[in-house]
């Protein structure tokens, strides 16, 4: 008998690094954050100003937890139930932020004017983001290592158990 052939071990890939990911999420989250900011005070017209923010923070955070899985990150496919979720859980931070932010602005300024309104919004949707950015590249969409090392786990489709032999 001969030995089975050794297949290296392939490591997953590395995908972009701190700067590049931070400029796509930058642009991604960002253009999709302009977005957000023009689309609260219009369902704010409609229902209170905290239920907008919400329905808005929901979508945008699905669309952009895509967008990060695929270009962001590098992952090069869309993102799984885990990554939502954790995604969500920092959204969930992020929204609590801009309606604390929003809510002093009307503490100090009853009446603020809409600029004023989305200038506090979208200034506290920055800093929130780059936490955001934080949290998703550093344990969200992180490569783990101890898989990346490991060499892919065969699949035996044909119900023959596997030989193994010492090299």
């Amino acid at each position: 008998m001969t030995p089975l052939a050794h297949t290296p071990a392939v490591a997953a890939p590395a995908g972009p690094g701190p700067v590049a990911s931070f400029l796509r999420f930058a642009a991604l989250g960002g253009g999709v954050g302009v977005l957000s900011g023009l689309a609260v005070p219009l369902l704010a017209a409609t229902m209170p100003w905290a239920a907008a923010n919400a329905v808005v923070t929901a979508a945008s955070t699905l669309l952009c937890t895509e967008l990060h899985a695929r270009f962001t990150f590098g992952r090069g496919r869309g993102a799984g139930w885990r990554e939502h979720w954790q995604s969500a859980g920092s959204a969930a931070a992020a929204y609590l932020a801009t309606c604390v932010a929003v809510w002093v602005l009307h503490l100090l300024q009853p009446s603020p004017g809409l600029l004023t309104e989305q200038l506090v919004y979208l200034g506290a949707s920055g800093l929130a983001g780059t936490g955001r950015f934080l949290v998703l590249r550093c344990c969200v969409f992180a490569v783990r290592r101890d898989r990346a090392a490991r060499p892919p786990a065969r699949r035996n489709t044909a119900g023959v158990p596997a030989l193994v032999t010492a090299a």
